[in-house]
């Protein structure tokens, strides 16, 4: 009897063990099925905005311009979700809108800086009031997410460009064929009454006024270098690229040549021809210029000598620095010299292309517009038409190309809206002027104004 209680006893207690871990195994199941939630999916998160209008500051970047906040949605179960505001323009869908991710926080804090930013990204215009959409999605996984009402807002945002323009401009006949076009402009600089021009002069004689009139004009101070006079002498000037410095208020003028340009084994062979010339855009106080170069090394310098010169890497400029390394290809060069920076970026200009162009449908290169920094439009002045079909297009390219909007070739008119691969226009004979404005890709418009 014994030895049957000591078999038995071990199976007896193996049982025992799997019926109780059995019973734990039901015990957890019934708990989870007790846990077991359901999402709400008509939970969505409410937005407030801290103001329905803003006017943007510019001389307040840092300030708290906007405060966006919002409501966490009840979803039926304690949830964790991060958040994203979507700004678009008013009456948007939101599929171009701006993300800006805001974590696990129930609010957002637009400084004007950071606001102004998204607001002329998404091509408002600076110093109009613009209404603009917002809405608030909660993301609690990659296919789950939910959306709050749209709230619209009143923004004025304001111009990033500097107003550098002056009243005063370089006038004679190395400068402007005194006064058949405009002066040549002087800027302001960082010292009171102290302005700058940089100019291209030929050899000739120059004079310094305003208003593009002769009403108040400098010339030199009984044929001083350096001090001016009302109605003073005319300053004899040889050929080249120069700075001039004027102070009409202490009747002083300073002429010194000055030139930024680019050098190098992918430019001009060290230096062996001209450096390719930058040009002073004062809508941003950097220079700028539009260069084609080959695969190879280059560097920005001063008056094509090396005893000013610029290289660098990742965006820097570096006082005698490293060679820039660069592949063969056309690029819009911005060195901005206050905060040492660079940026080499590939240019592709907008062009005219037709049986109207003296190039014809392609047979040559178009004739190219030029990017307008200060009104951010494609200018061409001057381009001679006949009366035949044209259209606008990229880089001599016919993948980008703009047309009429009507649904047959159509007369240029005097402005109009754009449509991609639209039905050529067509020219009246004569020398015309033309702006394409395409900031807004939805809605690119040109500008047409027949000169002779």
């Amino acid at each position: 009897m014994t030895t049957i209680h000591n078999f038995l006893k071990p199976l007896m207690q193996s049982h025992a063990r799997l019926w109780a871990l059995m019973m734990t195994l039901f015990l957890v199941a019934c708990q989870a099925e007790e846990e077991k939630v359901i999402l709400d999916s008509s939970a969505a998160p409410t937005i407030s905005l801290s103001s329905a209008t803003v006017v943007l500051s510019k001389e307040k970047p840092t300030d708290a311009a906007l405060t966006v906040t919002w409501v966490e949605p009840n979803y039926g179960f304690a949830s964790a979700p991060t958040y994203n505001l979507l700004i678009d323009k008013k009456g948007g869908d939101f599929t171009k809108a701006i993300n800006v991710a805001a974590g696990k926080e129930l609010k957002k804090v637009f400084t004007n800086l950071e606001l102004n930013t998204i607001l002329l990204s998404l091509g408002l215009p600076a110093g109009s009031a613009s209404d603009v959409d917002m809405k608030v999605m909660s993301v609690l996984a990659a296919k789950t997410t939910a959306g709050s009402a749209v709230s619209t807002l009143k923004a004025t945002p304001y111009s990033t460009k500097l107003d550098l323009s002056t009243t005063w401009g370089v006038v004679g006949s190395a400068a402007n064929d005194w006064g058949a076009r405009p002066d040549l402009p002087f800027y302001k600089t960082s010292v009171a009454n102290e302005f700058v021009a940089y100019v291209t002069l030929i050899d000739g004689e120059i004079k310094f006024r305003q208003n593009n009139d002769w009403t108040v004009n400098l010339g030199s101070n009984k044929g001083s270098t350096s001090t001016t006079a009302l109605n003073g002498d005319n300053i004899a000037v040889k050929a080249g690229s120069y700075k001039i410095t004027l102070n009409p208020v202490a009747n002083t003028y300073k002429i010194e040549k000055f030139s930024w340009g680019v050098v190098g084994s992918a430019a001009n062979d060290w230096g062996a021809t001209p450096d390719l010339p930058l040009m002073y855009d004062p809508t941003v106080d950097y220079w700028r210029g539009v260069v084609t170069l080959k695969d190879g090394e280059m560097k920005i310098r001063a008056n094509n000598d090396w005893g000013t010169n610029f290289g660098g890497s990742g965006g820097r400029l570096v006082a005698g620095g490293d060679n820039i390394a660069v592949k063969k290809g056309t690029y819009l060069i911005t060195a901005d010299f206050k905060n040492l920076k660079y940026t080499i970026t590939p240019y592709a200009p907008w062009g005219i292309v037709g049986a109207a162009t003296i190039t014809g449908w392609g047979e040559k290169p178009d004739q190219k517009f030029t990017y307008d920094l200060s009104t951010e439009t494609w200018v061409i002045k001057g381009i001679v038409l006949k009366a035949d079909q044209f259209k606008f297009r990229l880089n001599d390219d016919w993948g980008t190309n703009f047309g009429t909007t009507a649904s047959s070739a159509q007369a240029i008119g005097t402005s109009g809206g754009l449509k991609p691969g639209g039905e050529n226009f067509i020219a009246v004979a004569g020398t015309y002027d033309f702006e394409l404005d395409l900031k807004d890709a939805s809605k690119p418009t040109y500008k047409a104004t027949k000169v002779k």
